[in-house]
């Protein structure tokens, strides 16, 4: 059983990448069918104003630091996780294993056209990748089950699901029981960054914590909330549940 690490008012999974690829190949083999998350300083943000969020995460099988912050402040607060495992990251490295073993990916998320691009980028690298299937993030709420159904049908072994947060967390479990995938994972804006839409920190930000600032500077205006604002009260959290005073 691997080591789940409390966090503030939710946990992490003290696995490094390889650990997680293979707890996640056990999940696609065994078809268990399980909701995975990664949290960050701004996912722990929301969850001191979202409990239904909270206890979603929290009852996830897999949980992994996405955030070097996550990484940090454990540490801080005496806890110990090996290492930083970026969503991005195992979708990356998911689809590199789905071409060697023929499992089947769904993309669904983001804009038609980056969907569709993403799609084509990863079959031109893996000319072996056997696609489920794939579909655009717009859709009425009413098309929900239809859309579970259409998912569950195209025998993917993973799903990966391209909403902002808390909408991709809700929206997995809520579908869940109908789409019967093995694992299933929210991956947030990463289909933009494989589209070559928006582009990722360097490696030396990202290994330094300051990839939240690599995209703050791309998008100042539109940022400056979540990520300073944000962090701070992240490290408020932090500090706070150190000190005895966190509720």
């Amino acid at each position: 059983m691997e080591k789940r690490v409390e966090f503030l008012n939710t946990y992490v999974d003290a696995l490094t990448m390889n650990e997680t690829l293979n707890r996640i190949e056990q999940s696609i083999i065994n078809k268990e069918c399980i909701q995975h998350v990664v949290i960050n300083a701004g996912k722990v943000n929301l969850m001191q104003d979202d409990k239904e969020l909270t206890r979603i995460i929290n009852e996830c099988p897999i949980i992994n630091a996405d955030g070097q912050s996550i990484v940090w402040g454990s540490k801080f607060l005496g806890s110990s996780l090996p290492e930083r495992v970026a969503g991005i990251d195992i979708f990356t490295e998911l689809i590199k294993i789905s071409s060697e073993k023929g499992y089947k990916p769904y993309f669904f998320g983001a804009k038609e056209e980056v969907v569709v691009e993403v799609v084509r980028k990863f079959k031109e690298k893996y000319p072996t990748l056997k696609v489920a299937g794939y579909r655009n993030g717009y859709f009425k709420e009413e098309e929900s089950k239809n859309i579970a159904e259409n998912i569950r049908n195209s025998g993917a072994d993973i799903l990966f699901v391209a909403f902002s947060s808390p909408k991709k967390e809700y929206w997995i479990r809520e579908n869940m029981n109908i789409m019967k995938v093995p694992f299933a994972m929210g991956v947030g804006g990463s289909f933009d960054v494989i589209a070559g839409k928006t582009t990722r920190a360097p490696k030396w930000m990202q290994k330094n914590g300051l990839e939240w600032f690599y995209r703050f500077i791309q998008e100042p205006k539109r940022m400056w909330k979540r990520y300073l604002v944000g962090n701070y009260r992240f490290c408020r959290c932090v500090l706070s549940f150190k000190l005895g005073r966190y509720e």
